[in-house]
């Protein structure tokens, strides 16, 4: 019988990978190197020495999963990957085999693939974004599959989720807009401030991660600065939090910020600022998932392992991180 991994209090499977927040605290984070922080391939866990696997009782540690996203149940938008997070790191030799023990079925079947992030973080993602109304389920069947490094499946893991209304945000970063729109139409056009010349936001497609009415953000977290006495020192708690990057990005309400549009162009530290009533109003129309898509910051994309901005690499570059290829879902 399937297991349903679940969800950490407090943060969700993508934040052990990435490691960029401060328990507690969070901000924007303009600056830094253009990779998401922790890169997981850098870890260095020592596999343990196990014997030849038996077809019955494979000999060594087992190999778990740490977090299935979406959860089970859940309700998500059209550009939410797949994301499992093993709890030790999968050597390339095995990844195939672990592909394919992960099965994920639709009710409306599409074109997609694995691909890796690291050794310990795998993604599933369709060509193009997933129909609005499809369900969709993962079967990851890691009994007696080898990680490749002296550790065997023991368990196997089931989620079933729904993909819900497409809900997108296009944001102009030089025309100071966000344009949201629900199942093709446009719902209303917004005015926004995004990052300054010192803290550009990211370029690109990032899908909501999560949202919280209040987030206790500060500088020093991010590490913009730690002095008290800087320019760039912050140390607040927003409302109305859309949060697109583990990095620190999040479309939000700025006390510092309280008029975005093109007539104050007051930049923010990598954020987009919205007026404390569109802040609210946009919270409630997107959930998980939901693509957020920003042009026209010096920035570049975010990194794909940097939240889920899995579209921002194209069909050619992922299927280069995957071991098994191009795949369409088995049908529910």
């Amino acid at each position: 019988m399937g297991q349903t991994v679940r969800r950490r209090k407090g943060g969700i499977g993508i934040a052990l990978v990435t490691g960029v927040l401060v328990v507690g605290a969070s901000a924007c984070g303009g600056g830094g190197s253009d990779k998401a922080s922790g890169d997981d391939a850098k870890a260095s866990v020592k596999p343990s020495a196990s014997a030849s696997p038996k077809p019955t009782k494979p000999a060594g540690p087992p190999m778990l999963l740490d977090t299935i996203t979406p959860q089970t149940g859940t309700t998500v938008g059209v550009a939410m990957p797949i994301s499992v997070i093993f709890t030790n790191p999968v050597a390339a030799k095995a990844r195939a085999t672990v592909e394919k023990h992960m099965k994920v079925s639709a009710s409306q079947p599409v074109a997609g693939a694995w691909h890796w992030m690291g050794d310990r973080r795998a993604d599933w993602r369709p060509k193009t974004y997933w129909p609005s109304g499809t369900t969709v389920k993962i079967d990851a069947d890691m009994k007696g599959v080898s990680n490749g490094n002296g550790r065997y499946g023991v368990h196997g893991y089931t989620h079933t989720f729904k993909i819900g209304d497409d809900v997108r945000a296009d944001v102009s970063v030089t025309n100071h807009t966000m344009k949201v729109t629900r199942n093709g139409q446009t719902v209303r056009t917004l005015s926004i401030n995004a990052g300054s010349a010192e803290y550009p936001t990211w370029n690109g497609t990032m899908a909501v991660i999560d949202k919280q009415e209040k987030v206790h953000m500060t500088s020093c977290s991010v590490g913009i600065s730690c002095d008290k006495g800087s320019p760039n020192y912050y140390d607040l708690t927003l409302p109305w939090d859309v949060h697109l990057t583990q990095s620190g990005t999040y479309v939000h309400y700025s006390t510092g910020d309280p008029n975005p549009g093109s007539g104050s162009a007051r930049g923010s530290h990598g954020c987009v600022h919205l007026s404390m009533s569109d802040a609210k109003w946009f919270y409630g129309q997107v959930k998980q998932g939901d693509p957020v898509t920003i042009t026209g910051s010096p920035r570049a994309k975010a990194p794909a392992d940097n939240g889920y901005a899995d579209f921002n690499l194209g069909w050619d570059q992922w299927l280069a991180g995957s071991a098994s290829g191009e795949q369409t879902t088995a049908t529910l």
